[in-house]
């Protein structure tokens, strides 16, 4: 699936549970969770998780973790760019343009 069949994907599936519909700044909100929940995916592949109510996992199970968790961002900030109608290609353009000229070699 390409990035553009993905970004309807989500268009679709978002738009059928409602979830489209929510204020901008309710989705900032699960944004910021899921951004949180990124960063103790990571610190559980990192350095481990030290809690007595945490059952310990694999590294390929904080792993997968990880990966759906970087999902849940991704599909936050396609939902924000569908409501700006941003197609993610031009996204990945702006960015890339921006570093490459942010970084070109004198």
């Amino acid at each position: 699936m390409n990035v553009t069949e993905f970004q309807q994907f989500v268009k679709d599936y978002y738009d059928s549970r409602g979830w489209s519909d929510l204020d901008i700044f309710i989705r900032i909100g699960f944004l910021a969770e899921e951004t949180g929940e990124v960063a103790r995916a990571i610190r559980a592949l990192e350095i481990g998780r030290d809690r007595p109510d945490e059952i310990s996992t694999t590294y390929e199970e904080n792993k997968q973790e990880l990966t759906e968790e970087l999902g849940d961002v991704l599909g936050n900030l396609i939902v924000i760019a569908n409501k700006y109608d941003i197609p993610l290609e031009e996204v990945f353009n702006s960015h890339k343009k921006k570093l490459s000229e942010r970084y070109a070699k004198a």
